[in-house]
């Protein structure tokens, strides 16, 4: 393989710096150290074309509503429930978690940001789940407001 080409695929292999190529945020040579595919120079000038050639990183915006459901706990039965993950439902049944809903104008690939803002929140997230025109987070109790606040960041509305 080339430089360019193992450049490409070890960006590839770290999504975070993909969007910060696309959003111009890299010190090239630093990334090329990280990177360690080959020479750095030739790295560094090799992540340069990526960034050019990427699209501009465009931040979600949606038009979605946002609620904080209080309550959520696992449960067996999934007739009720706010999301499924393999065997483990979610649902509001008076446990100690809440969940953070996003509906409307909702796609799956908004939980990558959505994640990521709650990561960088310190909210731990007992689980998540996107599907088109829905978003639901599960976080503790406590958490729950925050997490209110850093789901509309992430989905670019104005926070309360």
């Amino acid at each position: 393989m080339t430089v360019a080409a193992d450049t490409r695929a070890a960006v590839r292999e770290r999504p975070f710096l993909e969007t910060a190529l696309r959003a111009g945020v890299v010190n090239y040579t630093a990334a090329a150290r990280v990177l360690d595919v080959g020479d750095t120079e030739a790295v560094a000038a090799a992540l340069r074309r990526y960034a050019e050639a990427a699209d501009e990183y465009s931040p979600p915006k949606t038009d979605a509503s946002v609620s904080m459901r209080s309550g959520i706990g696992r449960s067996d039965d999934n007739s009720n429930g706010l999301f499924s993950v393999g065997d483990t439902c979610f649902a509001a049944d008076g446990g100690d978690l809440t969940a953070i809903v996003a509906e409307g104008d909702v796609e799956p690939g908004v939980l990558e940001p959505v994640l990521g803002r709650l990561r960088t929140a310190d909210i731990g997230v007992e689980a998540a789940a996107a599907g088109d025109g829905y978003l639901a987070v599960v976080v503790g109790r406590r958490d729950g407001a925050d997490a209110v606040r850093a789901v509309e960041g992430s989905l670019g509305q104005a926070t309360h």
